[in-house]
């Protein structure tokens, strides 16, 4: 079987601020207090090519971090990921984006740090804009648009430029349920291409039912099951509904 996306062992650790207020560090003269967050301990599990696995779990269990470990934002503490040269893209609210630029400039500069040249980038640029459904507002600053309008951009360059492995972090729930609609039928033809390799972080169980192949269970930075979703999703709905 040829593999997409190998992660061994996997382990993130950060250290957090302590819970002390401005205030209180100004008073007493200490620094705050450095917790180390143990945000995945020893995950692993390989991603086929050309399947789509969605990643389930509480707040804090450490969905975000290991798609961002993935895509490369976040270094490993210990253990390792492999990609096979596969070109990636991450789609997150709040990553990717210079702020100060506008839509169309945030465009040629995240094609270009995805690996494309500025002649693939700019090719595409209008079948971008017109996918997004920003044209009155590309030519605006990025800061001054809302999450929903941020999340159409970021989703509409991902899937236009088409990288091999696409990570979502809850993108497809935000935006208007016009858009929600057509990001899932976009999501649903490139499911199709076996080309494509999919990670999907979402709280939407409807969302990952219906597109994933496999479900990550992951509970307290470690995984409590990998399986198919007519499996997984019933254990995880019955062990949420005891907390």
């Amino acid at each position: 079987m040829e593999y997409a996306i190998e992660v061994k062992d996997l382990v993130v650790n950060y250290k957090a601020l302590g819970r002390y207020s401005i205030k209180q560090m100004l008073l007493s003269g200490k620094k705050g207090l450095n917790e180390e967050i143990h945000a995945l301990k020893g995950v692993s599990f390989n991603v086929p090519k050309g399947d789509i696995w969605g990643i389930i779990g509480k707040n804090g269990g450490g969905k975000s971090t290991l798609l961002k470990a993935v895509g490369g934002i976040f270094s490993p503490t210990s253990g390792t990921v492999d990609l096979h040269g596969n070109s990636i893209s991450l789609l997150s609210i709040g990553v990717g984006f210079n702020r100060e630029l506008s839509g169309r400039e945030n465009i040629l500069l995240s094609g270009m740090l995805l690996g494309f040249s500025k002649e693939e980038v700019l090719s595409k640029v209008d079948e971008i804009i017109e996918f997004s459904e920003l044209e009155d507002f590309i030519e605006m600053p990025v800061r001054t648009y809302s999450s929903g309008m941020y999340s159409k951009l970021a989703f509409s360059v991902a899937v236009t430029l088409d990288t091999d492995i696409l990570l979502i972090d809850e993108v497809l729930s935000v935006g208007d349920e016009h858009f929600r609609i057509k990001s899932t039928e976009k999501m649903n033809s490139m499911i199709m291409d076996k080309n494509h390799t999919v990670l999907i972080v979402s709280h939407s169980l409807k969302t990952i039912e219906s597109l994933c192949t496999k479900v990550i269970w992951l509970h307290d930075g470690e995984i409590k099951m990998i399986d198919e979703p007519k499996k997984v999703l019933p254990e995880y709905q019955k062990f949420m509904g005891k907390k």
